[in-house]
């Protein structure tokens, strides 16, 4: 049977592991019979850090509650997976850490040459012993603290005036989080990854039916450009927008973010690519030019 333990540190809490071997047949028990070993141990929330700070630490290492100092005749032996893709920010499993400070392991403990396990997520600062690091997901833990967002747009505009007929110029604002170049790096077990990570396209869906793919941030429109279509990023709309909920048509922008990562420090000089996307949305009104006689 396995036994899965997943807590939320808090000092002094005392924690029951309970390992149950298979129904054994009795000759006074015809159904049968679980026998069951108890073993308790504490949660120290004071140093989430080290290993060993719940059933089990390290392979080899005293389980907290255990009594003596010997490690080599503790009975638990304990070893670790990191957790890929990792849990989200708001998990209790990162014990109040913020992602990409330490990571969360899986940690599968066993009692002397028993089969079952006990089995719980916890946060380690530093890499565990005999844990393969994999870079791919130094990478992604280096991504997610880029606080990558959706597009900043600058045009369309909510509170702008826009014609049917008329060419739309569309544009983006820059900035690390918006469109990037945004760096950052994470580090475990000697092995440092640095991530960079720009907008390759933004797609624009502009609520009338249609798409538009822009590889670019778009130019801003002047006044000297006159009716012209935009020469990189632009939309004619060809009907106003009064049928559409509260009279706009809701206009979604898109980015896919291009991230090259690499290995800077150990590691054989590995290096991959992930993608992210991000959405902004807004609403503008379309209407038709009003000629007076």
């Amino acid at each position: 049977m396995l036994t899965r333990l997943r807590t939320a540190a808090t000092a002094g809490v005392a924690v029951w592991a309970v390992l149950c071997a298979a129904p054994t047949a009795l000759a006074d028990d015809p159904g049968g019979s679980v026998e069951c070993d108890v073993f308790i141990c504490e949660v120290e929330a004071d140093n989430p850090g080290q290993s060993g700070n719940a059933v089990g630490g390290s392979t080899g290492s005293a389980p907290q509650g255990s009594s003596g100092s010997d490690t080599s005749s503790n009975p638990w032996t304990c070893t670790y997976k990191l957790l890929s893709p990792q849990p989200a920010a708001d998990s209790l499993d990162w014990e109040g850490h913020p992602p990409g400070d330490g990571a969360v392991y899986e940690q599968t403990c066993r009692y002397l040459d028993s089969i079952n396990s006990v089995i719980r997520y916890q946060w380690l600062a530093d890499l565990p012993p005999a844990v393969a690091v994999d870079p791919a997901v130094l990478a992604q833990r280096a991504v997610d603290t880029m606080k990558l967002a959706g597009p900043d747009l600058a045009s369309p505009r909510p509170a702008g005036k826009y014609l049917v007929g008329m060419p739309m110029w569309m544009w983006v604002n820059q900035s690390p989080t918006t469109f990037g170049p945004n760096t950052a790096s994470a580090s475990a077990g000697g092995v440092t990854v640095t991530a960079t990570a720009i907008v390759s396209k933004i797609v624009w869906a502009m609520g009338d039916g249609t798409t538009v793919m822009c590889t670019g941030p778009g130019t801003p429109y002047t006044a000297a450009a006159g009716k012209a279509d935009s020469p990189t990023c632009g939309h004619t709309y060809t009907r106003t927008s009064a049928d559409q909920a509260d009279g706009r048509y809701r206009v979604t922008a898109t980015s896919t973010w291009s991230i090259d990562w690499q290995v800077t420090t150990g590691g054989g000089g590995q290096a991959g690519q992930l993608t992210e996307t991000r959405q902004t949305q807004i609403q503008v009104p379309l209407t038709e030019l009003q000629v007076l006689n």
